[in-house]
């Protein structure tokens, strides 16, 4: 065998393993025992938008202007991997360039070369982002089960005791109650099950139907039509129905007199949705000492499920809650 024939047969051995190593589906990279690129998978340069130019030979702490200079990978590969032989789903969240923060489970395995004793490191990354943030939902929907379980027997006891009973018979307190605790059961069921009614204005009123046996003590709209779709009825209801609870509980519509007032605008030009929660008439407002699960799950739903933003006022005249929505990925105008 010539010099030549030896170089074909090397060179096709090569390119036979660099495509075993491209049909990974997961990002993998090789390094060396100074944890320089040996070698990376096709996917590896796909997720992280970068060309194997600028990739292979390199300290993996200076890939993409460093990138992977992380303090997590740093431990796992100077104090973790020294001592094993491998380590399984490392988790490691962080701000990456062009694909913003991302959770990765990191597997690492130590490569032994019998032939000159040297090592190297095969390192495969899952990107668990997506998954972790549906188990969070899964998380948080059982938690606001419980959650709202608890808040229904309690505006349950505020809807018997504000039901007037003077000048009226037993079934006439009997069926004012049934119906406004009816309408609560109608809004705990609104989250979880596709709704025919996606109009924001018939959202609100069938949230805010149990707390209206003062006619003044709501105020909805006027605003413009709003078309919702399934997961925006789902989430802002989550939201709306925890303003009512909270001010039923403690807020405007806990005393005779209080008023909450909700109206919402289409912003021209970035085509948002800006809805406003105005309590006014209650006991005096103080900021809470601490945070609350309802006020982690209107943060929650309103930043993850809709992808908003919200901003509450703990005004001593009461509670001012500003909820702001792209249109784009949660409602259209009607």
């Amino acid at each position: 065998m010539n010099m030549e024939d030896l170089y074909r047969l090397l060179r096709t051995g090569h390119v036979q393993l660099q495509g075993i190593v491209d049909t990974v589906a997961d990002p993998l990279v090789v390094l060396d025992e100074g944890l320089s690129v040996q070698n990376a998978s096709r996917s590896f340069f796909e997720t992280f938008k970068v060309d194997r130019d600028e990739t292979i030979g390199q300290h993996i702490y200076e890939l993409g202007n460093g990138q992977w200079d992380i303090p997590e990978l740093r431990h796992l590969l100077s104090a973790v991997i020294p001592k094993s032989m491998a380590v399984i789903n490392y988790e490691v969240e962080h701000d990456f360039p062009d694909i913003g923060r991302r959770t990765m489970l990191l597997t690492a395995r130590t490569l032994h070369h019998p032939d000159n004793g040297s090592r190297s490191l095969l390192l495969s990354m899952v990107d668990a982002t997506d998954r972790y943030r549906r188990d969070a939902a899964k998380d948080m929907q059982f938690g606001e089960l419980r959650h709202r379980m608890k808040n229904l027997l309690a505006v349950a006891q505020s809807i018997a005791r504000h039901t007037t009973t003077e000048g009226r018979s037993a079934e006439e307190y009997r069926d004012d109650f049934l119906g406004r605790f009816n309408a609560l059961v109608e809004a705990q069921d609104i989250a979880f099950v596709e709704q025919d009614e996606p109009n924001l204005v018939a959202l609100l009123e069938r949230i805010l139907a149990p707390y209206t046996a003062n006619p003044d003590a709501i105020v909805i709209g006027p605003g413009v039509a709003v078309e919702l779709d399934t997961r925006a009825l789902q989430s802002l209801s989550l939201v709306l129905h925890e303003l009512a609870t909270n001010a039923a509980k403690y807020g405007a519509l806990s005393v005779s007199g209080g008023q909450v007032r909700v109206s919402w605008r289409i912003e021209e030009g970035n085509c948002r949705l800006r809805l406003s929660w105005v309590e006014s008439g209650g006991p005096p407002v103080t900021p809470p000492a601490t945070t609350g699960y309802g006020t982690e799950l209107i943060q929650s739903a309103t930043t993850y499920s809709l992808g908003g933003q919200v901003e509450q006022k703990y005004l001593v005249g009461g509670l001012e809650t500003e909820i702001v929505i792209p249109l784009g990925s949660a409602a259209r105008p009607g």
